[in-house]
């Protein structure tokens, strides 16, 4: 009994910051989007949820683990002064359908450029966090010619696992818990533990008000969240094989940002991807953790659009 509880409590801890399935009108708690109207579009017979605002050069928006796009409701008034802002939620998460697939990173980095090709898009600067980072840089190598430039906001390093500071994280990448189990204990559990969650991605907790928490506790109920993942949480071995090895190699101008505070990837994590890539610049936001742009983002966005700026 207590080797079920441990399985069960340490898969909800793992899940960070919440995500819903297929698209409907944005929920009410997506207040801070300022009411921006979703779209969605179908890729490879899966529905994706994204926002599209502004004109100019597009800029593509990639959520991390667990996440959403309301982690970069900050940056869509901003950078659309002078730029088409495309900002989804992966197959998986967020509005987005949430298949019976493998998730592996080569199927993500195809749904994305399937995603850019409905959206006929030949080219675009792409901004990752954490893990969307990951997959930014994924995109970089295998995709070149679709990325003018490349922004990388704390992640995703080579040797995740050895780098990795969050406990939380560490349990959801690693769990060998069932997903039904998981999405028992997170129905059971989940409001209790959210908090003390979320408090490892963040350097000022009063940024965990109670609507922020309450928005990432329900989309944390949608149905298929858990197990995709989960899913991608065991692919992690081929992102370190097929991708890692090869960063020293990305070509496209590229801008590292990471938080000072930040617990899941320290601060000088992100100098050793700056030493791997060559066209890199490193900027350390101060009083910023795992997402900078969502806590900080009056100092990100300056960096975003100087180095944005053709």
């Amino acid at each position: 009994m207590q080797a079920f509880l441990r399985m069960m409590i340490g898969g909800l801890l793992s899940m960070t910051l919440g995500s819903c399935t297929t698209p409907d009108p944005l929920p009410p708690w997506f207040d801070s989007f300022e009411r921006l109207p979703l779209k969605s579009v179908m890729v490879d017979g899966q529905r994706i949820a994204y926002l599209d605002h502004g004109q100019g050069p597009p800029v593509l928006l990639i959520h991390g683990f667990g996440g959403s796009m309301w982690q970069w409701e900050h940056q869509q008034s901003a950078l659309a002064t002078g730029f088409r802002v495309i900002t989804l939620d992966l197959l998986g998460a967020g509005l987005s359908d949430k298949p019976e697939i493998e998730y592996r990173p080569d199927q993500l980095l195809e749904f994305l450029t399937g995603f850019l090709d409905a959206l006929q898009i030949p080219q675009a600067a792409i901004v990752g966090n954490s893990m969307g980072a990951g997959l930014a840089i994924g995109l970089a190598l295998d995709h070149p010619d679709r990325v003018s430039s490349l922004i990388l906001i704390d992640g995703l390093p080579p040797d995740v696992l050895a780098h990795l500071g969050s406990p939380s994280l560490r349990r959801a990448l690693t769990t060998q818990a069932p997903s039904w189990l998981v999405s028992v204990g997170n129905w059971l559990f989940g409001g209790r533990m959210l908090e003390s969650t979320l408090r490892e991605f963040v350097h000022d907790p009063a940024l965990l008000t109670p609507a922020v928490l309450d928005r990432s506790n329900r989309n944390r109920q949608r149905p298929g969240l858990f197990r995709a993942l989960l899913t991608i949480g065991t692919n992690l071995p081929l992102w370190e094989r097929d991708f890692a090895p090869r960063i020293g190699t990305i070509t496209q101008r590229t801008l590292i940002l990471w938080g000072e505070e930040d617990r899941v990837f320290p601060v000088k994590t992100g100098a050793l991807l700056h030493e791997l890539i060559p066209k890199s610049t490193f900027i350390v936001i101060p009083q910023a953790a795992h997402i900078p742009q969502w806590e900080q983002p009056d100092r990100v966005n300056p960096h975003l659009l100087r180095f944005l700026q053709p």
